[in-house]
């Protein structure tokens, strides 16, 4: 069964074909600066690699461009559209009506309209994507993946903040979390690593790139998540800036003199690694080599950051009694040694002991990179959050 896994952005559209009979990566692209005259399109399928610019004014006109492709005789990988049997979209937010990936209907999309005030930067994205497929591939099944789904699981005292409840009944304001996708799947992989049943694991998952969460998994399900009701909460990131004293906002509007779009701006944008290292990169490569060099800010950022991470995971091993394994994944998680290796260090009280040697050696691979009898297993896994859109698409159709 092949499925096409998509994944809409405002002026984008990444999208993936795997063939799920044996998980294999057939093809893979992306479409960039739609709605532009210089739009442009990258697909790689079996070693060749397809590249053109060219005008695409909405993502219809994008979608049908990306079907010509990947039907394409010489630089696609299907013969015609009758070998596809579904297609599964990258959704943000569920808000509390999905709580697990669905088939998408006219009900579900009116659903989805709901919810755009919960995320407006990315839903009205995700939904143009959906309605773009489903009128080009009217006979295809579709399938909804929302990125919240995974943390439903989560107890109110968990999700809840300590604001007056009309708040949560009037606006549904609590915490939702982000990354599902990549947390229910890396959390699995270290269930088969492990050679133990989820069910019988208390795991820390940490998904650490530009945008970054963590999440306290028990027994297969969401206990916390560190973002909240948007993903600027919790960790330090590359331009947010997480956990923050609300009053601080406050304070920036009413005696420093910003606007409010300007404080959005400030936390969203220009805080985190980027702002602490006074705009010097929101890249940790740039990061680390400053400190090298010196850069007493940058050196800062990069302790803060790993500070925070360290921080949650203790958290959560508290709210979970216990902890048996933490995860690394995502971009910084996956290929950054120093950032596992002095987060780890951190974690020595929970009976957690790095091998430095497996810490270098699982680059680009992954794998356990704790000593033999560490009582806290140490992984870093690398993420597939299209191979787990794919994988939660074939269990709808099959359903």
């Amino acid at each position: 069964m092949k499925v096409l896994v998509v994944n809409s952005g405002s002026s984008s559209l990444k999208y993936q074909i795997l063939d799920m009979e044996t998980e294999k990566l057939l093809c893979k692209g992306l479409v960039e600066r739609i709605g532009l005259s210089d739009s442009h399109i990258v697909q790689k399928c079996s070693g060749n690699v397809f590249e053109e610019t060219l005008k695409l004014d909405d993502h219809e006109q994008a979608f049908k461009r990306v079907i010509e492709l990947i039907t394409h005789n010489e630089y696609g990988c299907l013969k015609s559209l009758e070998e596809l049997h579904a297609v599964g979209h990258r959704l943000v937010h569920g808000g509390e009506k999905f709580s697990a990936s669905t088939l998408i209907t006219d009900e579900v999309l009116e659903e989805m309209e709901h919810l755009v005030n919960l995320a407006p930067l990315h839903n009205p994205a995700n939904i143009t994507g959906v309605k773009a497929a489903r009128k080009l591939l009217k006979n295809i099944p579709q399938v909804g993946v929302f990125d919240t789904a995974f943390h439903q699981t989560m107890p109110a005292m968990a999700y809840m903040y300590g604001i007056p409840y009309q708040l949560y009944e009037t606006h549904k304001i609590r915490r939702y979390g982000f990354h599902g996708t990549s947390h229910k799947y890396v959390s699995g992989q270290a269930a088969k690593l492990l050679n133990k049943n989820i069910k019988d694991l208390k795991i820390v998952s940490c998904h650490i790139g530009n945008g970054a969460s963590v999440a306290a998994i028990d027994g297969g399900k969401v206990i916390d998540t560190s973002m909240g009701f948007t993903p600027l909460e919790g960790l330090m990131m590359g331009t947010r800036s997480g956990d923050l004293d609300p009053a601080i906002i406050l304070y920036l509007i009413r005696t420093a003199g910003y606007t409010p779009d300007e404080v959005d701006t400030i936390i969203n944008q220009r805080s985190g690694i980027f702002g602490v290292s006074n705009y010097l990169s929101f890249d940790m490569r740039d990061i680390r080599k400053a400190r090298d060099e010196g850069n007493k800010l940058a050196g800062l950022a990069l302790d803060m950051y790993i500070y925070r991470i360290a921080k949650y995971i203790g958290s959560y091993a508290t709210a979970m009694k216990g902890l048996d394994a933490v995860i690394f994944t995502a971009g910084v998680g996956e290929n950054t040694v120093e950032i596992r290796q002095r987060v780890s260090e951190y974690l020595t009280i929970f009976g957690a002991e790095i091998s430095d040697e497996k810490n270098e050696a699982i680059y680009g691979v992954g794998g356990i990179f704790s000593k033999e009898g560490s009582k806290v297993k140490l992984l870093m896994i690398p993420t597939n959050e299209e191979l787990a859109i794919a994988r939660d698409t074939i269990e709808i159709l099959k359903h």
